[in-house]
């Protein structure tokens, strides 16, 4: 086997191609999160992303997107944002793990959403659920199986959602549009989140931003942005946007108006979302690899994928595992006990609300 190395920008058309074939000839790696758009897309805003071309002969099998840190340390394509990793390949290709990185000049590459079935899989590499609202059957099977495991969720959801109705005016909901407006509107809402619950505003990047509004008036036969909203007397309440294959939208940037939050605008969002996803092609939905109490309620199955590393001999490793691995197995433990779990977010909380009494 054989590799280039090559910027996104500079595959050609029957490269691209050849990526999309090989995603769609495996279930596996229908994940927008692994198209090409996806990897092109951020290649514009981010130097450090390269593309590893697979050879076997005259044919292409096989496309790793990554990017290139400083002390050769290989990350995933947007990596912290990304809830879907690895290489797009053809089936049963044999590779060597740490070749292929020798061939991409990385002393290691750490991932924390690997899919299942890669061959950069190691045996130390750490499994998680990420869990799906499965939408193969129809949302109508959906709904029931909510009926028969959530119904307390499913049946208050409907009656929070006649009572915001009744109390605050008609409910809209626009899907897949593409106008920046209700997106910045969105994206203030998630800076909101991030920093009322502590944690780092990812917004706060303006190559994040780019990259969203890019990503919006992307569209494929095979890939677009999808962003999606629901209204109250045309009063923005609830959203989200995210990334879609022909058959799979990735749960990216849902939030909503803290205002409405009594009338838990998130649930009755992703089940209206839910329904026009189905009704336009998706079968499912992957709401990405954590603990939330809205997926638990939500989802009607799961997904692996697996965090972990692959890595040579090299100074670049040693300082990588130095940085990197004992923190992650110290998150790793906290995230497995459930009191460990609810002190850390507690904290997390109470560090947010002082950070915005601060900042006023």
């Amino acid at each position: 086997m054989r590799v280039t190395l090559a910027l996104p920008r500079e595959l050609g058309p029957s490269e691209v191609s050849r990526w999309r074939a090989l995603q769609e000839s495996d279930p596996v790696y229908d994940n927008p999160f692994l198209s090409p758009e996806f990897t092109i897309t951020v290649g514009e805003l981010r130097e450090v992303v390269q593309v590893a071309v697979l050879h076997d002969g005259p044919d292409i099998v096989g496309f790793f997107p990554f990017e290139r840190h400083p002390l050769g340390i290989g990350k995933p394509v947007a990596a912290g944002l990304t809830d879907a990793q690895g290489l797009v390949c053809a089936k049963d290709l044999e590779i060597d793990a740490q070749r292929l990185i020798k061939d991409c000049g990385l002393a290691v590459y750490e991932f924390d959403h690997l899919v299942a079935g890669q061959p950069l899989m190691t045996a130390r590499a750490e499994r998680h659920p990420s869990p799906i609202i499965d939408l193969r059957d129809g949302y109508e099977n959906y709904t029931r199986f909510l009926k028969d495991n959530s119904g307390k969720t499913y049946k208050s959801t409907l009656a929070k959602s006649r009572k915001l109705q009744r109390e605050a005016g008609e409910l809209r909901h626009d899907f897949a549009v593409t106008d920046l407006e209700p997106l910045h509107t969105l994206l203030g809402w998630k800076t909101d989140q991030y920093r009322r619950t502590g944690r780092t505003d990812r917004f706060a990047h303006q190559w994040i931003v780019e990259l969203v509004e890019r990503l919006l008036a992307t569209r494929t036969d095979s890939f677009a942005g999808v962003l999606d909203m629901i209204y109250v007397d045309d009063r923005p309440v609830a959203g989200h946007f995210g990334v879609r294959t022909r058959t799979t939208l990735a749960g990216w940037f849902p939030a909503y108006d803290t205002q409405f939050a009594k009338y838990s605008p998130g649930l009755i969002h992703h089940l209206a979302m839910a329904e026009r996803a189905a009704a336009s092609g998706i079968e499912v939905i992957d709401m990405g690899r954590g603990q939330k109490e809205y997926k638990e309620k939500l989802k009607n199955g799961e997904l692996e994928v697996a965090e972990g590393r692959v890595a040579r001999a090299s100074a670049g490793a040693g300082v990588h595992w130095m940085m990197r691995v004992p923190v992650r197995k110290a998150r790793a433990t906290v995230m497995a006990h459930p009191f460990l779990l609810r002190t850390a977010d507690k904290a997390l909380k109470t560090y947010g609300r002082l950070r915005s009494v601060i900042s006023r």
